[in-house]
């Protein structure tokens, strides 16, 4: 995932604000198997499938979201969750509700950091990466890179 959407794409966008904070070797991936290696970081999605226009349905996000939750409990060293937009935030929050967590406060606000205690990690949330938000100026590099800070503190 946020590999191959070519130049100036979301996996572009991404990678270069992870590899500004350490977390990842290189600043760009384009295909599986091509030197990406993460540092102290893990992606994953609430849907698995590239939807119809990129927008995926209830539905869709519901039949994915017990993988989610099994890598949330199988994942037991995270210490915060960086969630890229509307839709990461609303599963995250679903997932870590699931779970116990009181997520009744969490509100989708870019560079907002909720701490869940301490059984649970804690959730930034950022806007997603996309060439819609990054090429019109709703997210830019400084944006994406203190939302990082945050989940990193």
């Amino acid at each position: 995932m946020f590999t191959g959407d070519g130049p100036r794409g979301a996996g572009d966008f991404l990678m270069a604000a992870l590899r500004r904070a350490g977390l990842a070797n290189v600043p760009t991936s384009q295909h599986r198997g091509d030197g990406l290696v993460l540092h102290g970081a893990y992606l994953t999605a609430v849907v698995r499938c590239a939807p119809p226009e990129n927008r995926p349905t209830a539905k869709e996000i519901g039949n994915c979201l017990p993988y989610l939750v099994e890598e949330f409990q199988i994942l037991t060293e995270v210490r915060s969750i960086l969630a890229l937009g509307r839709i990461a935030f609303n599963g995250c929050g679903a997932v870590l509700r699931s779970l116990g967590a009181d997520v009744s406060q969490a509100a989708f606000a870019h560079g907002a950091r909720y701490p869940l205690g301490e059984a649970f990690p804690t959730l930034v949330v950022s806007y997603h990466p996309s060439r819609q938000n990054t090429q019109t100026g709703r997210l830019t590099p400084a944006m994406l890179d203190a939302a990082l800070v945050q989940a990193l503190s």
